[in-house]
């Protein structure tokens, strides 16, 4: 039997490190805790725990980082096709002006203009509206 070449093997351990990047998942569901026991006490009801306050700020400007990292860097960190890059605000501020609507328009509609192109979506189809306007806030809170 003839080795396999060095590609060939690669390939092979390429394709088996993907396989096993899913096997730390825990898809269990998790254990069920024990009942009290019937013969203690009732303890006095403990007053309500105050509202933790929300943290959306956080969870959209992670969000945004992320879609920016998987969807829009590519085009924003080169300025491919006019994009304005990440924390240029000479490059950001008339679009800024425009306000936040008509940025989330051309960021999901699409947009050409005089500066170049922008594609729906970033071109990914596959993007939420809320998943854009998270981008376009990340790249906006960037260029102030």
């Amino acid at each position: 039997m003839k080795p396999l070449p060095r590609p060939a093997l690669a390939a092979i351990g390429l394709v088996f490190a993907l396989g096993l990047a899913g096997c730390g998942r825990n898809d269990a569901p998790a254990a069920p805790t024990a009942a009290p026991a019937a013969n203690t006490a009732p303890s006095p009801a403990a007053p309500p725990a105050p509202a933790a306050p929300t943290a959306a700020a956080g969870v959209d400007d992670a969000l945004g980082k992320s879609v920016f990292g998987k969807a829009c860097a590519l085009c924003h960190s080169a300025g491919v096709a006019g994009a304005p890059k990440p924390g240029d605000k000479a490059d950001w501020g008339p679009r800024i002006a425009q306000g936040k609507d008509t940025l989330y328009k051309h960021a999901q509609e699409g947009f050409t203009g005089a500066k170049g192109q922008m594609p729906a979506r970033g071109g990914n189809t596959a993007l939420k509206d809320e998943e854009v306007r998270a981008a376009v806030d990340y790249m906006v809170g960037l260029a102030k």
